[in-house]
């Protein structure tokens, strides 16, 4: 972003004209001025990190497979790479709204992260076009609205995605990512609400949460996102996982069929049909389970020896006990069951869990405490990309416009992952969320100056974290040796 104070000066960073100084409050003896004319400047010069992870591991071009262009070639400024790249990386550095990027498409520096020659739009067709390189934010939305039937007849609206094609393609991403063939894949599912705030197709009133919004349902494995399906909020808590993990299983087994798979989820995901499916596929599971009178009566003394060692000790007890378990109705045939017998400050809090997993292979601490409860790392993920990489903005009308904006966002966060997983590998922030990675990498304050044979980029000399920018460019230049 072109930048003097915000982003709306940035007009006045663009033209010749001269603003006037202005006088604030003096240091000693000096005066403290300042104005808009210093030229280029840019607040991401750390975006070029991300072109670096892009170009070298060629997921922006890769995604864009997934999408139909019947627009006449003759007349595109904007590739369906260029129109992906731009979101996608904007959305990385903070950007969430298209509005932005009729003021974004101005600095020279995001030009060059979405790899557009023409870094100050001077050869742009339109005169009213000229200054900007970068498509602004009704070319963006159009992009975005297309309808599934769109076709070369169609007046604007004429790049089509292939929403099957996108969804193997983040399983495909993750299969591909692997150096060896993993022994144990753990793929963990969750589904979170999606705030909504009009007229939004497939929005309405959530009992738990309370208000109006859409329910996507996630799947991880560790770090890495393998769908991200949008989903109506009243929709049964089983819509689509057994079919994403048939789709995203199949993949997998076709890569390593030797690995283990287990599929781990809270008790909204503990179905009849969930578990059967897996069992008859030969896929493990560990599943949180909902208490009832049954199952806290299974554990009643259990319950009162954590009561017991509580008040004995005054510190939380846990005790942990294995059972048999069949419900009256829905189930349709006994399973194991972890439970967890447990007294805390503010009293009794059992906890069940149900696994196709043996008691011989796995005890019952070691199954809650060390593969259940791991799964809570997904949540964190969620979090990132939600509040970190906006997979909430979506606030067009049409789900199909919404689940587009799910995936970008998706992508954004794919980006991000494949930076902290190559490029700050062993650095400072190789565990770092991507608003933390985005305030201490990526906004940095330089000066942009282009000419014919180079595009220079002078960062602050004060910026604290150049051991690990460095470091981080290394690491990329290394593994996809473009160095």
């Amino acid at each position: 972003m072109l930048v003097s104070t915000t982003i709306w000066e940035v007009n006045w960073l663009m033209t010749d004209c001269k603003s006037h100084q202005m006088e604030f409050q003096g240091l000693g003896r000096r005066r403290v001025v300042a104005d808009f004319n210093g030229g280029n400047v840019t607040s991401d010069a750390g975006g070029l990190l991300l072109r670096e992870a892009a170009r070298g591991s060629k997921l922006i071009e890769r995604f864009a497979r997934c999408f139909t262009d019947y627009r006449n070639e003759d007349l595109i400024e904007f590739s369906v790479v260029d129109l992906i790249g731009q979101r996608t990386i904007a959305m990385a550095l903070g950007y969430e709204d298209l509005n932005d990027h009729d003021h974004l498409r101005r600095d020279p520096l995001l030009a060059v992260l979405a790899e557009k020659y023409d870094v100050l739009g001077e050869s742009r067709e339109k005169s009213r076009d000229r200054g900007c390189a970068l498509a602004g934010k009704s070319t963006l939305n159009r992009f975005e609205l297309t309808p599934a039937d769109a076709d070369a007849d169609s007046r604007y609206k004429k790049i089509v995605y292939n929403g099957k094609a996108i969804e193997d393609f983040f399983v495909e991403w993750y299969v591909d990512r692997q150096p060896e063939p993993p022994k144990v894949i753990c793929i963990d599912l969750d589904a979170t609400d999606d705030p909504t705030h009009g007229n939004q197709e497939g929005s309405y009133f959530h009992g738990y949460y309370d208000h109006y919004c859409y329910l996507p349902l996630y799947m991880f494995v560790g770090d890495d996102l393998l769908s991200a399906r949008l989903r109506s909020s009243e929709c049964d808590p089983l819509e689509g996982v057994i079919e994403d993990l048939a789709r995203i299983i199949e993949k997998i087994r076709a890569r390593f069929p030797r690995a283990r798979i287990i599929v781990r989820g809270d008790s909204g995901f503990c179905r009849e049909d969930l578990m059967s499916w897996c069992e008859a596929r030969g896929v493990d599971y560990v599943l949180g389970l909902a208490q009832n009178t049954r199952l806290l009566d299974m554990i009643k003394k259990a319950m009162k020896k954590a009561k017991r060692k509580f008040k004995r000790t005054g510190e939380p007890a846990k005790i942990y006990r294995n059972l048999k378990y069949r419900t009256l109705k829905t189930w349709s045939r006994k399973r194991r069951v972890v439970a967890k017998a447990e007294h805390l400050d503010k009293g009794a809090n059992p906890r069940f869990v149900v696994t196709t997993i043996d008691a011989e292979e796995e005890g019952a601490r070691s199954l809650y405490e060390d593969n259940y409860c791991a799964r809570g790392n997904m949540e964190n993920r969620i979090k990132e990309q939600q509040m970190g990489l906006f997979a909430d903005r979506t606030s067009t009308h049409t789900m199909r416009a919404n689940q587009l904006r799910l995936w970008l966002s998706s992508l954004a966060y794919v980006l991000v992952t494949e930076l902290r997983r190559v490029g700050l590998k062993k650095t400072a922030m190789e565990t770092a969320q991507s608003w933390t990675i985005r305030e201490k990498l990526f906004k940095i304050g330089a000066v942009v100056t282009v000419s014919v044979r180079r595009i220079m980029v002078q960062m602050s000399s004060a910026f604290p974290w150049k051991g690990v920018y460095e470091a981080c460019l290394a690491n990329l230049q290394e593994h996809y040796g473009t160095g």
